[in-house]
């Protein structure tokens, strides 16, 4: 069994189950239709003319964690109908049953960041930095997504049922996403709130999304260095999933 075919069996589940889709991208719209048009109003005074564009960035990464980390729940009702034991006891890599999950999460964030972008055409938001910038985006977006599903892959092995699992993936994604410039710019912060979002590693992943969104250059530096971060936390979160599969197939 290869990649492909679990790549395609796991898409051949989100379709079944499309709601996870909508609840992940829910969310996000709401923050990106409401709370921009409400708080845009009152932000102007700071310099930010399009808030709409200043906080997409924010919610692009909102809805890979969201998308990501639902493909974590694919593994609990693949555990209830028993065809993950059933996969796991057959003679295939352990890495291509886990790249196969992975892929198809970081589509399905592909599909809703999409789809995020489409409407924000609507709020006069467009891609300052060209096609350059829309494949370094597509870049950033692909690392985030791989990492974060990894993530979710091993922490839906470690916890034992889909409420704990929810309750964690909660606790680790929303203090990730609040305490960084996802809603606001990073000069109004002072003392331990502006270290705290300075060391949160998604803080300058959104940053660099949103220069290459809304200022149209592209700083050669910064950029490697997210990159360079990314690749790392990908590296980390694979090994992660591979050594808790690995743990499983042993119990």
């Amino acid at each position: 069994m290869s990649v492909v075919w679990f790549l395609w069996r796991n898409m051949k589940w989100r379709f079944h189950h499309a709601f996870t889709i909508i609840i992940t991208l829910l969310q996000p719209m709401l923050w990106l239709v409401l709370y921009s048009a409400v708080a845009g109003q009152s932000l102007k005074a700071t310099g930010i003319s399009n808030y709409t564009a200043f906080i997409l960035p924010g919610l692009i990464i909102l809805v890979s964690f969201g998308s990501c980390s639902s493909s974590g729940m694919m593994n609990y009702l693949m555990k209830t109908d028993g065809s993950f034991y059933r996969v796991l006891i057959a003679p295939v890599q352990r890495s291509s049953m886990i790249l196969g999950q992975l892929l198809e999460a970081v589509l399905c964030t592909f599909l809703e960041v999409g789809i995020m972008f489409g409407i924000s055409v609507f709020f006069s938001v467009k891609i300052a930095a060209g096609l350059v910038g829309a494949f370094l985006i597509i870049v950033i977006v692909f690392l985030c997504a791989f990492f974060m599903a990894g993530l979710a892959f091993a922490v839906s092995l470690i916890l034992p049922n889909e409420v704990v699992y929810e309750t964690a993936m909660n606790a680790i994604v929303l203090p990730v996403f609040f305490l960084s410039t996802a809603l606001f710019p990073s000069e109004s912060l002072t003392g331990a709130w502006k270290a705290a979002v300075g060391l949160n590693p998604f803080t300058h992943v959104i940053n660099a999304l949103r220069t290459l969104l809304l200022q149209g250059t592209i700083e050669v530096v910064p950029l490697l260095q997210v990159i360079f971060l990314l690749l790392i936390m990908c590296v980390l979160s694979f090994c992660l999933a591979y050594c808790r599969l690995k743990k499983e197939t042993s119990l």
